[in-house]
């Protein structure tokens, strides 16, 4: 297993134009022996490209990339021993699956016995059918079959470091969801460092031991769900993590009111007001930080009703203002309701720029 190390590190490309384009500005992350931590963030800003340096499919115009300490930042890519599985499926099209998954041991003159142990194991871990999938060549199969191969294909090697790009983007929703149950609890068993890019947050939840916000090329916070979702680093971080998004209202504090410009206001408590400056203020809210029945007409758009958490999604407006409401699941569909922030839920920031001024604190949910 290993420690993974980017130590203030920066890419640059040049562009066609002879212009310097940035794509990673002095990241500095440390993934610790057999964590898993997803990447998120959007399409652009630096996810795959902070992948190929730790593989070594790129060379950084700046810093270092450490593994247990030791300086891999000119090392080829099969001299780190990591196992990549990317998009692209990329199997040996004249070998069947099992062919895929043996190859690594007969360049590296394994036992046959070794082999087809590791085989045996990795097939098992993967789930009812895969065994299917063997005895078959890669035009045989579906794109989901072929992305369960690719990914056996690298477990198979159990490398010290793996680097997973959006590896079951590929898959149905019934396939994918199996599928990555099956690699979390191969991951959980195996304790392999894995850097895990996805666009999903929900998938990233779910696999990374922590969570890792990129923009830009910057990483803007590093963090377990509950830090990132609870104790944004940013507005950025904020509503980029939580579905539906936070939503922000601008909002004018004087002494104790807390007007919504257009709407009327509220009144805060007393602790809370003597927390915030005087002058304008966004308020963030999350759905779940409206207390209903009070305060405000919040105008209704639309529900959604989703049985599985016996609850329901208000999309609406205050003023100007587009705000989500989760309500309970029984809360018919009215013009409007009547909303005010629960002030321990509620976040503040600067009205320009992305600065936090105040976060709750985050719940005991245990």
């Amino acid at each position: 297993m290993a420690q993974v190390q980017l130590d203030h590190v920066s890419m640059k490309y040049t562009g066609p134009d002879a212009s310097v384009q940035p794509a990673l500005h002095d990241v500095q992350l440390t993934l610790e022996d057999g964590e898993t931590i997803a990447i998120v963030g959007p399409s652009g800003c630096g996810k795959s490209t902070l992948l190929k340096l730790i593989a070594g499919l790129e060379t950084p115009t700046s810093g270092r990339v450490l593994y247990n300490g030791h300086d891999v930042t000119g090392t080829e890519p099969q001299q780190r021993g990591v196992g990549m599985v990317f998009q692209d499926y990329a199997l040996y099209p004249t070998m069947k699956g099992k062919g895929n998954l043996s190859y690594f041991f007969e360049v590296h003159q394994r036992t046959e016995a070794e082999m087809e142990q590791h085989v045996r194991e990795v097939s098992e871990l993967m789930g009812v059918g895969f065994d299917v999938l063997l005895g078959q060549m890669p035009t045989t199969l579906s794109g989901g079959e072929k992305q369960r191969v690719a990914i056996a294909r690298c477990i198979v090697r159990r490398p010290p470091v793996f680097l997973m790009d959006e590896p079951i983007c590929n898959l149905d929703a019934k396939l994918r969801e199996r599928t990555r149950i099956e690699m979390r609890r191969m991951l959980q068993k195996y304790r392999v460092t894995t850097v895990y890019v996805t666009h999903d947050q929900q998938e990233a939840i779910f696999m990374g031991d922590r969570i890792a916000v990129m923009r830009g090329g910057v990483l803007e916070q590093v963090g377990t769900f509950d830090e990132l979702y609870f104790t944004p680093a940013n507005r950025f971080v904020a509503e980029f993590i939580g579905t539906p998004p936070m939503v922000f209202l601008a909002v004018h504090k004087s002494s104790a009111s807390l007007n919504l410009n257009g709407v009327g206001g509220w009144t805060l408590p007393a602790d809370l007001a003597a927390q915030l400056p005087d002058g304008a203020l966004l308020l963030g809210m999350r759905a779940e930080s409206w207390a209903i029945g009070q305060g405000l007409a919040a105008h209704v758009s639309s529900i959604e009703r989703i049985p599985t958490q016996q609850a329901a999604f208000v999309s609406g407006s205050l003023g100007a203002h587009r705000v989500h409401v989760l309500v309970p699941l029984d809360t018919p569909h009215t013009a409007q309701i009547q909303v005010m922030p629960q002030w321990d839920k509620a976040y503040f920031f600067e009205p320009t720029g992305e600065r936090v001024l105040l976060t709750p604190a985050i719940p005991d949910l245990f």
